[in-house]
């Protein structure tokens, strides 16, 4: 029997099953009379915003869809159909351990597990997300997980017992969803295009698609470099992490409320997407990134438990701690590798004007004064007089300089360093 892994959050549903890891966020449009989900859907949300629905997990039951969507009767059939997609992609898994947000209410999950009943495979453990992502961060302080829905976001708090992490509570914070975080990060980047090129992304359909695909990427250069320069549509501004730092401070806010002062040990999971946010670090201390493949690893090391096949599914809210602890990432910025300048490629005349110039490890002369030696890795220039430039750029002392690198003295291209072969 096969078994995958399905951890449901609607931001970013996740499967594993053998080699195959699925992301698939909780988009579904109509197209034709058939629907598309995930990535796919959500690559066409800005451009066809009346064929998208983005509440069918958030909002999962029988009642009738308002808006209406296709042939879909209600939530409850685009989730049944979002499964089957992922069964397919899968290699059609024979069966499933699900992991759910705590924002699920009793009759959800009732309603959920009837629809798995209507699929091609088999529910065989239904486990508390957040408890499971705890299990592997245990320690002496509270803990707190962080979950951002496409709606909404949710503060789930756990508590250690007895070596077991249980549930203690979840609190809902409303208007703190990835879609109103997405509007607000778009609405000041869109600002700054407006300001630098008198340009609008959001004016066309097509741009400001764009502009919300690019968001994952500008927020992961950010992170690291504090600017980008972001192209859209052949317009550049640029966007710096300082003025992104307020759109996240309604989920802080809220957050920081609901979690109250912070004591040494304390720790607050976030997903990964959530780490993203700007300022979130500064914002909520002791702040910790959840590893990509947490969830993998807690539900895998806790199979054993989770799994019940053949009877009635009980809803697990409690798992033991598991020692092997991962190690938190810290979400301070990292400063970006700094790569070692290739070695110059190797020179062997000074070209000038129309001739060449063998060059002499001693000494060549160049112009004013200068002249190129071998400093033992590399030609350098050393002298006295007017600075030289090298490639338009100031000669830095002990510089190493090869085949292709110009110089200019005095305002005057003196040379160009070159390779003569045979």
């Amino acid at each position: 029997m096969t078994l995958a892994l399905l951890d449901i959050s609607d931001s970013n549903l996740q499967l594993w099953c053998g080699d195959h890891h699925l992301r698939s966020p909780g988009y579904a449009l109509l197209a034709g009379q058939q629907y598309k989900f995930g990535r796919e859907a959500r690559a066409s949300a800005r451009l066809e915003p009346r064929n998208i629905n983005t509440r069918y997990w958030w909002q999962l039951s029988t009642e009738p869809l308002q808006p209406a969507l296709g042939p879909a009767r209600h939530t409850g059939d685009l989730v049944h159909a979002h499964l089957q997609q992922l069964h397919r992609e899968a290699g059609k898994p024979d069966e499933m351990l699900l992991a759910v947000s705590g924002s699920m209410q009793r009759d959800q999950l009732a309603l959920l597990l009837g629809i798995v009943q209507q699929c091609p495979f088999d529910a065989v453990g239904l486990v508390h997300r957040s408890v499971a992502l705890g299990s592997l961060y245990g320690g002496a302080g509270r803990l707190f997980h962080l979950e951002v829905q496409l709606h909404q976001a949710l503060l789930t708090e756990l508590a250690e017992s007895a070596g077991q992490v249980e549930l203690r509570r979840s609190l809902p914070l409303p208007g703190c969803g990835l879609l109103q975080l997405q509007e607000r990060l778009v609405e000041v980047i869109a600002s700054g295009f407006i300001r630098q090129t008198r340009f609008d992304p959001r004016r066309k359909a097509a741009t400001e698609q764009q502009l919300y695909d690019a968001l994952p990427d500008t927020l992961r250069t950010l992170r690291q470099e504090g600017e980008i320069n972001l192209e859209i549509n052949g317009y550049r501004a640029r966007v710096t992490r300082d003025e992104l730092l307020g759109a996240g401070q309604r989920l802080f806010d809220g957050a920081g409320q609901s979690i109250g002062s912070l004591q040494p040990g304390d720790q607050v999971l976030v997903d990964p997407l959530v780490a993203l946010l700007p300022g979130l670090a500064a914002q909520l201390p002791q702040v910790q990134e959840l590893e990509r493949h947490a969830m993998q690893q807690a539900l895998e090391q806790h199979a054993d438990r989770l799994v019940q096949r053949g009877q009635a599914l009980s809803f697990i809210t409690a798992l033991p701690w598991l020692q092997q602890a991962i190690a938190p990432r810290s979400l301070e910025p990292q400063p970006a590798p700094v790569e070692e300048a290739p070695p110059p490629l190797p020179a062997t005349h000074l070209l000038q004007g129309a001739q060449a110039v063998p060059l002499v490890a001693a000494g060549t002369p160049v112009a004013d004064g200068w002249e190129l030696f071998d400093g033992g890795d590399g030609w350098q220039l050393r002298g006295g007089g007017a600075p030289p430039r090298v490639n338009d750029e100031d000669y830095a002392d002990g510089q190493r300089l090869g085949a292709g690198d110009s110089i200019a003295i005095g305002g005057q291209v003196g040379a160009l360093l070159i390779e003569v072969r045979g």
